[in-house]
């Protein structure tokens, strides 16, 4: 055996190890091996081996005696972590703590297992859930008029109210002993998105008592006392509440509220008691101006040391009737021509006692917590099940009125310009939905996914922005007019409010997303942190000595990994399929590699500092978020059979993530120095590797969204289609268009001319004359033509219709006297 060979067999062998990520001794094994195959062929002469050896012993020798890697590398490494890395703050610690990682962890991690992720039970309605959407949320939909509520009312009218008081839709979340539906996750989700494609008002209504609230937060954390008294009538809707977090001062920084509560004595219902003196200024608070009862978030204080020896006890919880003296609310805000009920509440030296404190006096300093650990919860569930319903509907209408609408003698949807909007509308409603499924199937097996959650509020909101603005593009003048016939303005107007409440999305993309996951989903940066700063400083060196090789080799595996895949490895990744989706599971697996070892670099490099490198986060962010979306996509697809007629929107929306994935690594890369080369050359030697969708594919999903089929009823499962509401008139309409469109040829071809696919009232006594078509087809054709005006057609008004508020009216009176007195 040759020199050459030799070097290139032992790289080859190491590298193995590297690869499958073995144990110390195991690569210490394969070192010997090799150097004794050396030493036996006698590849080296004696100088060149004995420094071979030399050299593995001063290596791996103190590598493998535990009590001398500690004591000559560990404690080292340990003094200048520690330097480098301050101990968490209690509120960092406190979110960092809150919440559980899942399958964010496996792609984090370098290698996912995508067996684990085939086994999740596959999310199901109960008989009970089903029921429901089938009933009262399908009667609340067609009750719903959104033009009444957000144009005349400036709210919902109160037979939709009572509806949803009666039917408990404010009480999904609330256990049954107490008189609640005791729905999963799930089929809060279906519930929510179902909504959504009716109005936001009415899905941000129901959505905020059943997300992050005084409801979610009693069962958690309440006394049994709080249960009793508050859960059977918020069950009910004899309460109603809402939750006060957010300050002038503090929005998306929720930690930082300068609310405060001062324990001292204080005078309630005529006694002396020792409570809690509070003084706070909210805003932007769903449901204030109708809450009977409100949820409080405050910093506690002690200064006389009247309950302990700490004297800042830290974010506090507690529920305040409405009429409690001294607290005001009632005032709106109006937001974006969207009114959900929505307010400022203030307070001055307001006194409560200590038991309204949630779960008592015991909980005093652990709201943050509380918050936090909910907030994982229901910010995965709300907004993105909004989202996705919207987006779904819009995908479903908009493929309809592409098809009616026609311009240039051909449906518009027709058009190359309108498939490239129609293609985003399919695919990213698809993955939309894929990542509802994936996420609320993870709390109903008991995961509280705050890095998830994070992912699916940003990433969902944003999609729902794309889609609105796609549907709005294609539908043109029939979006922009607002009247009660327009489906999409509302939406419109209020989609930026998704975007901007539970964290705002510049926030949660550039700090929330990988400043958790990188703490959270990294298999030993949270234990080294931890170990760093134990009490016990024998059991933190154990501890960290432990936790740091394990983050070298895994380092080094994910070094060797990307490096293999980037030169052509990725042909040999395992994939537990084998058909077209088998290449997006080896793209996924190379990515996830490249993350990890990105990740590494990025935290070796910058330190404590990375936390304030906003950018780098952002697109670290947005590569663990395109991981789980891509896995929720070929998740989706697995759960529902492997269905081929829905393989466009699978294709597409794994192509546009996959794209957007690698166009988020280059731009980090390319933004990194010198460090950020070596690894693009490592990562991309031949160049890109991921494109986007074609103009054929684009094709093939705009063509499922025109026309009723089996992928696009998938598509639209669950939404409100009845034809009592304006989605499922077009629906109907597009039905009988499609009816009509071979009697058109019919009558165009007997008459010989091509007549425009319009008057189709008038195209139906012309086929009955040339006796080419009868009568049940004539009256076809008269309906046709009727649905396919209205759909088309806007609404107008009269001036005074849309004056608005006192003022207005009374300006429009005094006009109008003044005229009838100059006449």
């Amino acid at each position: 055996m040759s020199v050459a060979i030799w070097i290139i067999a032992t790289l080859l062998v190491l590298g193995a190890l590297i690869y499958h990520r073995s144990s110390l001794r195991v690569f210490t094994l394969g070192t010997l091996v090799m150097l004794g195959i050396a030493t036996g062929l006698s590849i080296f002469g004696n100088t060149t081996l004995t420094v071979l050896w030399i050299i593995a012993a001063v290596l791996l020798v103190p590598l493998n005696l535990g009590f001398v890697r500690k004591n000559v590398m560990t404690k080292p490494i340990l003094a200048m972590y520690r330097k480098i890395m301050p101990e968490m703050s209690a509120t960092e610690k406190d979110a960092i703590d809150a919440g559980t990682v899942w399958w964010d962890g496996e792609i984090f991690r370098g290698s996912p297992d995508w067996k684990t992720l085939h086994n999740i039970p596959a999310p199901r309605l109960s008989a009970e859930e089903q029921a429901f959407l089938d009933g009262p949320c399908e009667e609340i939909c067609a009750m719903m008029n959104d033009w009444e509520a957000t144009h005349e009312l400036a709210d919902m009218p109160e037979d939709v109210w009572q509806y949803l008081r009666e039917h408990k839709f404010f009480a999904m979340i609330i256990k049954k002993e107490y008189g609640g539906l005791e729905f999963s996750a799930y089929a809060q989700s279906r519930v929510l998105q179902k909504l959504a494609g009716v109005s936001t008002v009415l899905a941000s209504t129901v959505g905020v008592p059943n997300s992050l609230g005084p409801g979610e937060l009693l069962q958690h954390y309440g006394t049994q006392q709080q249960k009793d008294h508050y859960l059977p009538r918020l069950a009910t809707g004899e309460e109603i509440p809402c939750f006060a977090l957010t300050s002038p001062e503090a929005g998306s920084d929720a930690g930082a509220i300068p609310d405060s509560g001062v324990v001292c004595k204080g005078e309630f219902n005529g006694e002396e008691i020792l409570g809690i003196k509070l003084n706070f200024n909210k805003r932007y608070i769903t449901l204030a101006p109708i809450a009977t009862v409100v949820g409080l978030a405050f910093k506690m204080y002690d200064p006389d040391g009247l309950i302990g020896d700490k004297k800042e006890l830290g974010i506090t919880a507690a529920l305040l009737p409405r009429d409690t003296k001294g607290m005001e609310i009632g005032r709106r805000h109006f937001p974006l021509n969207v009114p959900f009920h929505n307010g400022p509440i203030r307070g001055n030296d307001v006194f409560i006692p200590l038991d309204y404190i949630i779960g008592g006096q015991e909980m005093a300093g652990k709201g943050w917590r509380m918050l936090v650990e909910c907030l994982s919860v229901g910010r995965a569930i709300t907004l993105p099940s909004n989202s996705a319903g919207g987006a779904k509907s819009l995908a479903l209408v908009t493929g309809a009125y592409s098809r009616i609408r026609r311009q240039f003698k051909l449906p518009i949807g027709k058009m190359e310009g309108v498939e490239e909007a129609l293609a985003r509308l399919g695919g990213n409603a698809y993955l939309m939905d894929s990542v509802t499924k994936l996420s609320t199937t993870g709390i109903d097996l008991g995961e509280k996914p705050s890095v998830i959650s994070a992912i699916a509020k940003y990433h969902m909101t944003e999609k729902l922005r794309t889609a609105m603005n796609d549907a709005m593009d294609i539908h043109g003048g029939k979006g922009i007019c607002l009247g009660p016939n327009n489906y999409l303005g509302r939406g419109y107007q209020g989609t930026p409010v998704a975007i901007t409440v539970e964290g705002a999305n510049i926030l949660t993309r550039n700090m929330m997303i990988y400043g958790q996951g990188a703490i959270r989903c990294h298999p030993f940066v949270l234990e080294e942190m931890e170990a760093a700063h134990h009490e016990n400083g024998k059991e933190g060196l154990r501890r960290f000595d432990k936790a740091v090789f394990g983050h070298i080799g895994f380092v080094m595996s994910n070094f060797v990994r990307s490096l293999c895949f980037g030169f052509g490895g990725s042909v040999f990744i395992k994939a537990p399929t084998s058909d077209s989706t088998k290449a997006y599971y080896k793209q996924l697996t190379r990515f996830s590699s490249n993350l990890a070892l990105m990740s590494d670099v990025a935290m070796g490099v910058l330190g404590g500092s990375l936390k304030r490198k906003e950018r780098v986060s952002a697109r670290l962010g947005d590569m663990l978020s395109y991981l789980y979306l891509g896995s929720a996509v070929l998740k989706r697809f697995e759960d529902e059979g492997r269905q081929k007629e829905d393989l466009p929107f699978v294709h597409w929306a794994m192509q546009d993530t996959l794209h957007k994935l690698q166009e988020s690594q280059l731009a980090m890369l390319d933004n990194f120095g010198g460090v950020g080369s070596m690894l693009k050359a490592i990562m991309y030697p031949f160049g890109r590797i991921a494109k986007a969708p074609s103009d054929k594919l684009d094709h093939k999903v705009a063509r499922l969204l025109m026309s009723p089929n089996d992928a696009r009823e998938r598509l639209g499962e669950g939404q409100f289609l009845s034809e009592r509401g304006q989605y499922g008139y077009v629906e109907k309409v597009l039905r009988d268009i499609i009816a009509v469109e071979p009697l058109y040829d019919t009558i165009c071809k007997a008459a010989k001319q091509r007549f425009t696919f319009t008057q189709l009232d008038q195209l139906a006594k012309k086929g009955l004359e040339l006796g080419v078509i009868n009568a049940e087809e004539a009256a076809l054709l008269e309906r046709a033509e009727e649905g396919r005006l209205n759909v088309i057609n806007v609404d107008d008004f009269a001036h005074e219709d849309l004056l608005a508020g006192r003022g207005a009216r009374e300006h429009f009176e005094k006009q109008l006297a003044a005229k009838q007195d100059a006449a």
